[in-house]
């Protein structure tokens, strides 16, 4: 059964594998538009704002997938999850705009 526990209280393993999906399919987004900035730069000719769009969006994506690591990583461990650092979810979420911002410069 996969709802809640027969004394009413809520499963414990069911978030957390939630939030651990969640941050894969995260991290396939994040994957796969670093791999089109890079065919964009490299079929597009390479101007030096596509350049520094490309790495920007290459650096952001190495960014994310440590912070994404880590987070799994405290996802897994034995006990009751803990919030995230503040500095991690600002970390993830200034590497996703960024992200957006190198993608909005090589369109």
């Amino acid at each position: 059964m996969s709802g809640p526990s027969a004394d009413g209280g809520r499963d414990p393993g069911l978030q957390p594998e939630r939030t651990r999906l969640s941050w894969r399919r995260t991290t396939l987004s994040a994957t796969v538009a670093a791999i089109l900035a890079v065919r964009t730069v490299a079929r597009g000719g390479a101007s030096t704002a596509g350049v520094v769009a490309c790495a920007l969006c290459c650096l952001c994506w190495l960014g994310l997938l440590g912070i994404a690591h880590r987070r799994i990583r405290a996802l897994t461990a034995p006990g009751v999850p803990t919030a995230p650092a503040p500095r991690y979810a600002a970390a993830a979420v200034l590497c996703t705009v960024a992200m957006a911002v190198g993608g909005a410069v090589l369109v």
